[in-house]
């Protein structure tokens, strides 16, 4: 993704990272095996509990950040606030367009361990997410690692249609979508508010698609895939594999491989809101 002389969104905070120490990296987590990962970051992935302090362990050696890491950190940030800006001139040119309503952009928390928010923990193990509450996405830089090493949906473009993805949901929020579904969840079993999550998602899925058809002059050759690619490596069925365990359509709660991808490419295909009414639709 070509991002030279894009301007940085000045709707970023950046936190912390807790006294500047984080737990030493390397092959294991906390003494466990890769598989082992696979399956704790499932659990926060599937319930949205912050599972870090599974991931640390109780005697996971501290050691001082180094100027690698700082580095590393300081680049995801810079390349976040610009994703951002992309974002931020897309969705208001679509609101006005096709909505003919003023878009107002969230803040995007970008920081390094653990933070919390008003909807609770957050950490590179419940992976990036939208809080309604506060109107902002929330990101640790250390999950784009964690996408290309333990979920190979490597490269900017995907990292960029994760950030994309969030702020899709602050798209759902303005609009009114979000407070309707979640009110609908609450009186729902589980089973039929997993189905309500599972059409939400998939709606993000779509505007970011329309978001990426908008960025095409930014775009370089196999962003596009990466993006797909990205899709299905978190669909459910394809991350309850990895977990050890045969998919269960009934846990689902961003809908599989298969239609994660196809919904990113309606957007990307009509680049219209009203394409993506996943809740409509009679097949997802």
């Amino acid at each position: 993704m070509r991002l030279r002389g894009i301007r940085r969104s000045k709707n970023v905070e950046v936190r912390g990272s807790g006294g500047g120490r984080r737990r030493a990296s390397g092959g294991r987590a906390g003494g466990m095996g890769v598989v082992g990962l696979l399956i704790v970051l499932a659990i926060g992935y599937f319930t949205g509990i912050d599972v870090s302090s599974l991931l640390q362990g109780g005697n996971a050696p501290l050691t001082q950040q180094s100027q690698q890491s700082s580095a590393a950190d300081d680049k995801a940030t810079q390349f976040s606030a610009q994703v951002l800006s992309t974002t931020e001139d897309v969705w208001a040119k679509i609101f006005a367009e096709q909505l003919g309503r003023e878009y107002v952009p969230p803040k995007l928390v970008v920081f390094k361990g653990v933070t919390q928010s008003p909807c609770g923990g957050a950490s590179g193990a419940t992976g990036p997410f939208y809080c309604p509450a506060d109107s902002k996405a929330y990101l640790d830089t250390s999950f784009f690692v964690m996408l290309d090493q333990r979920m190979g949906a490597g490269g900017d473009f995907a990292a960029a249609y994760v950030i994309a993805h969030e702020v899709a949901h602050h798209v759902q929020n303005q609009l009114g979508i979000l407070p309707k579904v979640n009110a609908a969840r609450q009186q729902a079993s589980q089973t039929e508010a997993n189905a309500l999550t599972v059409r939400l998602e998939l709606m993000a899925d779509c505007l970011s698609g329309i978001w990426a058809a908008n960025v095409q002059s930014l775009m370089e050759r196999g962003d596009l895939q990466e993006a797909l690619n990205a899709a299905r490596k978190i669909g459910d069925d394809h991350l309850q594999r990895q977990a050890g365990r045969v998919p269960q359509p009934h846990t689902f709660t961003h809908g599989t491989s298969e239609q994660r991808a196809r919904w990113f490419a309606r957007g990307w295909e009509t680049g219209q809101v009203g394409q993506c009414d996943t809740f409509a639709a009679a097949r997802l």
